[in-house]
């Protein structure tokens, strides 16, 4: 048997699509190559097809939800393998890692959603409002309108 390695080959060639997915940014990589196909993906500060090849030193944005992230390609590969090991395969720049960290402060000092309504649930009181203004009888608003009538008033 032949010993288990923890250092891959270096390859030259490495898909976008597949290494994002060894990076481990997406989970499969035909959902990195849906979010290079919608362009979420930048490589050099361009739209990129999920083949186009990486190279060390590329630079690549990722919008990954909100959050927009800047990474600098350290190292290639085509397999996935374990996250201290795809995180040596890339750098994020500090800008990226100054914005996310300011986004996420926003996030905190953010109100809840939920405290910014004013009410809840109709009662039941509320409710008996609703229906009787929809069982009112309709008005008949051209009469309101127009001051001239259909009946003759000589």
């Amino acid at each position: 048997m032949k010993p288990a390695t923890t250092k891959e080959p270096q390859s030259t060639k490495v898909r976008l699509d597949k290494w994002l997915w060894a990076a481990r940014f997406y989970k499969t990589r035909g959902l990195s190559s849906e979010e290079i196909d919608k362009g979420r993906v930048r490589l050099n500060g361009q739209l990129a097809k999920p083949s186009k090849e990486v190279k060390i030193g590329d630079t690549l944005e990722l919008r990954i939800g909100h959050e927009v992230r800047t990474v600098v390609v350290r190292g290639l590969s085509g397999v996935r393998a374990a996250a201290p090991v795809a995180a040596l395969l890339f750098e994020e720049t500090a800008a990226s890692l100054a914005q996310r960290a300011a986004n996420a402060e926003m996030r905190r000092l953010a109100p809840e959603p939920a405290h910014s309504q004013t009410m809840g649930r109709p009662t039941k009181r509320d409710r008996r409002d609703i229906e009787g203004l929809r069982d009112a009888p309709p008005r008949d608003e051209w009469n309101d309108r127009w001051s001239a009538s259909l009946d003759d008033t000589d």
